[in-house]
């Protein structure tokens, strides 16, 4: 399975993703530079956290404008996986692709603590090994990671099932609790938290198993068994 992961200045967790995927998993991860066009070969893209650009501006909104968004867009349409990690998912919804906004924390303050999702929808290719309201223990790392929405908007959400994850506890202000979301479609999720960063038992003090199903689960969806 080939999945890129894209890279933009600033990124700082793109080889965290590329140790995971590719060590971990065994998928055929290649890093794709913002200003290229995404290779032909993908069937999975991941955009990592980071402070793309240095969060000028707000975060993710000069990343989204980036001439590969172009490229993760179309694959969008085409209904193949994709997955926005903490920056990466500031991408996503600046970009459209996802709705909502990710506001600075209620605190002011980057945030950086082990906490908990509780999984809300499990359909889509990042979450279909889960069960509903499993459990995940998890890091966050994240200064502008308050999700919110209009009510409109909010209603429209529940809904369609595009809720993925919560937070089991307030975390940083978002709306619900709400820590990732889906597209209508489903194959586009963003989330603030940092699987790649719990997978491992050596780094995850809890327990790893919870945050590797997320990238089981993109196998699942590939026909791979792990």
């Amino acid at each position: 399975m080939n999945v890129g992961v894209v890279v933009f200045p600033g990124s700082n967790c793109d080889r965290d993703m590329f140790h995971v995927l590719s060590d971990v998993f065994n998928l055929n991860a290649q890093y794709c530079w913002h200003d290229k066009p995404l290779p032909d070969n993908l069937d999975a893209v991941i955009l990592p956290g980071g402070f793309s650009y240095g969060d000028r501006l707000r975060a993710g909104v000069i990343a989204a404008n980036s001439p590969i968004i172009q490229d993760v867009k179309k694959i969008a349409q085409k209904g193949l996986p994709i997955l926005g990690v903490c920056n990466g998912f500031q991408i996503l919804v600046e970009s459209g692709l996802l709705p909502g906004v990710l506001l600075k924390n209620d605190s002011l303050n980057f945030m950086c603590e082990w906490t908990n999702l509780i999984v809300e929808n499990n359909k889509t290719p990042f979450t279909n090994q889960f069960e509903l309201n499993q459990k995940i223990p998890i890091p966050i790392a994240n200064g502008e990671g308050r999700y919110y929405v209009d009510d409109e908007t909010l209603n429209k959400l529940e809904e369609k099932n595009q809720i993925v994850f919560k937070y089991d506890k307030v975390v940083n202000g978002s709306l619900n609790q709400i820590a990732g979301v889906c597209n209508e479609d489903g194959n586009v999720v963003g989330m603030m938290p940092h699987p790649e960063r719990a997978v491992e038992s050596e780094i995850n003090p809890q327990d790893n198993k919870p945050s590797s199903l997320i990238f089981e689960s993109l196998l699942k969806k590939a026909g791979i068994e792990n």
